[in-house]
């Protein structure tokens, strides 16, 4: 016997110790990359409703109204978002509100804004993004789970 030759390689128990440790690892980080990645879709909608809120003011400095020229709906177009269904609900010359749903994996929150600047968002209960831990604020655009703004 030739105690000069050794083998090389790792056994099934170091293999299995190392697949239970990047299991454990990915048990971890996928949770937290999937609130990273919904969050990161909360801001089109702060972006598409402030940017709108801006051409609404514009439009009423033109118009002394926040109706388009039929009186039917809001003087502006509104914003195409991929992830937000964006409409304006109930324009008069002096006031409206603007509203971002929630679609596909982040339906159940809306996001609000009116001509006073008041800012709010809802969570559907029951919806995908109450179960993820999101609620309601009714002062601010949440941007973290648990109302947070």
């Amino acid at each position: 016997m030739n105690l000069s030759t050794r083998r090389s390689g790792f056994t099934l128990i170091e293999l299995m110790i190392v697949v239970a440790v990047v299991a454990i690892l990915a048990a971890v980080a996928l949770p937290a990359y999937n609130d990273y990645v919904r969050r990161s879709k909360l801001a089109e909608a702060h972006a598409a409703l402030s940017d709108l809120r801006v051409k609404m003011e514009q439009w009423f400095q033109d118009s002394r109204t926040y109706q388009n020229a039929g009186g039917t709906a809001c003087g502006v177009a509104m914003s195409t978002a991929k992830f937000f269904a964006i409409t304006c609900t109930a324009p008069t010359a002096t006031t409206y509100t603007i509203t971002a749903a929630g679609q596909a994996d982040i339906a159940g929150i809306n996001f609000t804004i009116n001509e006073s600047n008041v800012k709010a968002t809802t969570v559907t209960g029951g919806s995908a993004m109450a179960t993820a831990g999101y609620t309601g604020n009714a002062a601010c655009w949440v941007t973290r789970k648990g109302g947070l703004c």
